[in-house]
């Protein structure tokens, strides 16, 4: 009994695009919904810092970050507690040597109270980032400003822009896969419907998520609204920078992509004469290879690669990475669409693409090594990040890939040596039947007029090509149903298809990839911000209490407070303060004052009148405390017009 290879549907390239792009929008949803949008350039420092309380309103507001970024005069924007604009919305480039700052000034003549800084850039790696913290001039106020909750770079724009981001390198992998197949691996395939298809795909997929992403750059990076995407002005703004430029070059180089696919499928496929053919597949190939690289460019240009460490290194081997994933997976989904659509596929094309995909492979593995060590740089960040996680789970992929592929590899010599055997089985009856076959004299009639099939000179001539081609679609039908009956054909279609799946999942994992933060930008963001990983699952802190003895040296001077402050953490605390005489008695005075400072920052004091209640209580409903540390507590409590005193200990906050 023969095994039967499963079908695909009607359209093997349909159905890979179709995978390739969903996967890959699931993947990038989910990983945005399970972990924070990523920041590939951080705020790393700001002057005034957040939560800041200065005595005098400053002159200009200052922020820092960790790479060089882009910004406009609307990038940092300084509001007042009542939302007014308070800077004079002109940036101002602060970066010295290898510091990247900018500054804002701010008016003159600020109240005092709560101001929040907005802030909003582009990464040099191309990706949106933004953010938002406060200050306060003379004491912590309410404020009508409510921070942004959305990330730059979100919602239904970001969305549509991730969909063209990850149908630009599918789109790459096809255009350029596909041709390489068909000039190293199985010339003939030029003249197959199927995979001038797969190729002719590959080019208007890759070509219109171009173009979505060059109009959908200017909502991406600024208002988060999709009308915005025909600005014309913005789109002006948008060709003056890194990305923009990356975007109309490869737009150009697609041009030079339509006309090799012209000549591959029209000249190269009707070339007959050997040597002709031969000095036209090195033409080819070596056009095909400059521009396959020119297109691979555009993301090291404008990507990752750029930045960082090491960029004149970690471009050139960006673009080898990019030529050999699609050589490999592009080639894979040639011939997987081959052994499906195509009526026939020589074994030796398939050994040779697992040659190809085997060079293919060792250069991932040599690009990725590097760039592994480039972008993760750490143990730690390699199982502690975002990134270092993808990234092992796309060496998983590879790993199981390169399993399948092996498994594809004996097929394909199990179909080599079938055919071999099937080629001396017919020589040997061609020889035979030669041997046997005897002289036989033809007689032809003078009155001649049938043909081959019967048909006379009057025959019908319609009638003649109908059967002509239901004699043509019997024989397709035959052989189709000869080659599906192929036991070593159909378990080949079945590992190829099975690598095409790992693939999907491949090319999606490597796409998110791209837009996430590096595994050692985050830790050296999170070593100079102070902050990590772990610190954000830390329980919240309880509320605190000091109990503090005070004696104002008057006559029922003597007694003691008791200070709870709830939740004892950065932002809004609930305060109360219990006065009781040594008898332990509800003790009333006529006033209690507190302040907070913190001394390792130099904030402070903040000052806090707490409201007077019944029976010694005294409380204050909204102490803002603006950052984490080890707080100094001063209570100084007045028993007579003359007499007062002070005393203060610390308290952890945060």
């Amino acid at each position: 009994m023969t095994t039967t290879a499963p079908r695909l549907g009607p359209s093997p390239v349909r159905l890979l695009l179709a995978a390739t792009v969903f996967l890959g929008t699931l993947l990038g949803a989910l990983l945005t919904a399970a972990s924070p949008a990523a920041a590939h350039a951080a705020l790393t420092g700001s002057n005034p810092k957040d939560g800041a309380v200065v005595a005098t309103a400053p002159t200009e507001v200052t922020l820092t970050f960790s790479e060089q970024i882009a910004m406009g005069n609307d990038s940092i924007r300084v509001l007042e507690p009542s939302g007014k604009r308070a800077d004079k919305a002109k940036i101002r480039d602060m970066s010295t040597g290898g510091k990247v700052g900018y500054g804002v000034d701010l008016l003159p003549g600020l109240p005092d109270g709560t101001y929040t800084v907005a802030w909003q850039a582009v990464s040099a790696d191309s990706h949106p980032v933004s953010g938002a913290f406060t200050f306060s001039i003379g004491a912590p106020s309410q404020t009508e400003v409510a921070l942004p909750d959305d990330e730059a770079g979100g919602g239904l724009v970001g969305l549509l822009y991730d969909i063209a981001r990850y149908a630009a390198y599918a789109g790459f992998v096809l255009l350029a896969g596909g041709a390489a197949f068909v000039l190293l691996c199985w010339q003939r395939a030029a003249s197959v419907r199927p995979v001038q298809r797969l190729v002719a795909y590959g080019w208007v997929t890759l070509t219109a998520s171009t173009l979505a992403m060059l109009l959908l750059r200017t909502p991406y990076t600024g208002s988060g609204k999709l009308a915005d995407a025909f600005d014309l002005s913005g789109l002006r703004d948008v060709l003056e920078t890194k990305t923009g430029a990356a975007l109309v070059s490869r737009l150009l180089l697609l041009g030079a992509a339509a006309l090799f696919i012209a000549v591959l499928f029209g000249a190269y496929a009707r070339r007959e004469d050997a040597a002709e053919k031969k000095d036209l597949t090195f033409g080819l190939a070596m056009g095909g290879t400059v521009v396959a690289a020119g297109v691979a460019a555009t993301w090291a240009l404008s990507e990752h690669a750029s930045t960082g460490i090491q960029p004149t290194v970690a471009m050139p081997v960006d673009v080898l990475h990019l030529l050999a994933v699609a050589g490999w997976l592009g080639g894979l989904a040639t011939l997987l669409t081959a052994l499906y659509r195509a009526p026939s596929i020589e074994p030796s094309a398939v050994h040779r693409f697992s040659c190809v995909a085997f060079i293919c492979v060792v250069t991932l593995t040599v690009t990725g090594l590097y760039q592994s060590w480039r972008q993760v740089g750490s143990w730690s960040a390699l199982t502690g990040t975002s990134y270092g996680q993808l990234l092992l789970a796309k060496v998983a992929l590879v790993v199981v890939m390169v399993g399948v592929a092996w498994v594809s590899r004996r097929w394909t010599a199990q179909l080599a040596e079938a055919k071999q055997a099937e080629q001396s089985v017919r020589t040997e009856e061609a020889e035979t039947e030669q041997a046997e076959a005897e002289p036989a004299a033809v007689t032809v009639p003078d009155d001649s007029a049938t043909t081959a099939g019967g048909q006379g000179e009057g025959a019908d001539p319609e009638r003649a090509a109908q059967l002509a081609r239901q004699q043509a679609a019997v024989a397709t039908a035959a052989k189709k149903k000869a080659r599906d009956a192929d036991p070593v054909r159909s378990g080949l279609r079945r590992s190829v298809l099975a690598e095409a799946a790992v693939a999907v999942a491949l090319l999606a994992v490597t796409t998110v990839l791209t837009s996430t933060e590096p595994g050692r930008t985050e830790e050296e963001a999170a070593r100079i911000t102070g902050s990590s990983a772990q610190g954000a699952d830390a329980p919240a802190p309880g509320p605190a209490e000091i109990t503090l003895p005070f004696d104002t040296g008057g006559q029922n001077g003597k007694g003691t407070v008791r200070l709870t402050l709830g939740p004892a953490s950065p932002g809004a605390n609930e305060m109360h303060l219990y006065l009781t005489d040594p008898a332990g008695k509800p003790m009333e005075v006529p006033e209690v004052k507190v302040s907070f400072t913190l001394v390792a920052k130099q904030i402070g004091p903040l000052p806090i009148r707490p409201d007077r209640l019944p029976a010694g209580h005294w409380s204050a409903a909204a102490v803002q405390i603006p950052m984490p540390g080890e707080w100094q507590v001063q209570v100084t409590v007045r028993t007579s017009d003359i007499d007062q005193a002070t005393i203060d200990k610390n308290v952890k906050i945060g």
